[in-house]
């Protein structure tokens, strides 16, 4: 049986509420990637073109800082990578986590959440920032509350 971790990073909350679920059912520890500088209402409106977010949206280099790096990435086999789409690609703080462990050998599983947008060319931006043989499993966007069911038939799926 292989170890498993749900990394995820939320600005909302609705990510976090479904890494948690999805960290019970696929017997998974959990991480929360916290951004050094929290973000406030004001740095998440994408209507304003200065907000934090959106200016480190148009920046593909951009990478904030995390708040720690202690997710112990070399305990685990599988990594479970949640986080909200912006813009049809994940947060640059994303990029930012897998910049700074080494995945080689591990399993990335990258789920997201969405008001509005799919998972766009997500999968492209986010490999070169992983290091090493790291295998890529398909990535999911998992909107609304899915059942704890339909999330661990879709770990089962994944043949982990």
């Amino acid at each position: 049986m292989s170890r498993k971790l749900v990394a995820y990073f939320s600005a909302s909350g609705v990510t976090s509420e479904l890494a948690k679920v999805l960290a019970e059912v696929a017997n998974a520890d959990l991480y929360e990637i916290k951004p050094e500088a929290p973000y406030t209402k004001a740095d998440l409106d994408w209507q304003n073109s200065r907000s934090r977010s959106s200016i480190e949206m148009k920046d593909p280099s951009s990478r904030p800082a995390v708040a720690d790096k202690n997710a112990n990435i070399a305990e685990y086999d599988v990594v479970f990578v949640g986080f909200p789409i912006w813009w049809y690609v994940a947060p640059t703080i994303i990029n930012t986590f897998l910049e700074s462990y080494d995945f080689s050998g591990k399993a990335i599983v990258p789920f997201a959440t969405s008001g509005s947008s799919g998972f766009g060319k997500t999968m492209e931006k986010l490999q070169p920032s992983v290091s090493g043989t790291a295998v890529w499993k398909e990535g999911k966007l998992l909107n609304g509350k899915p059942s704890k069911d339909t999330l661990a038939n879709w770990v089962e799926s994944l043949s982990l």
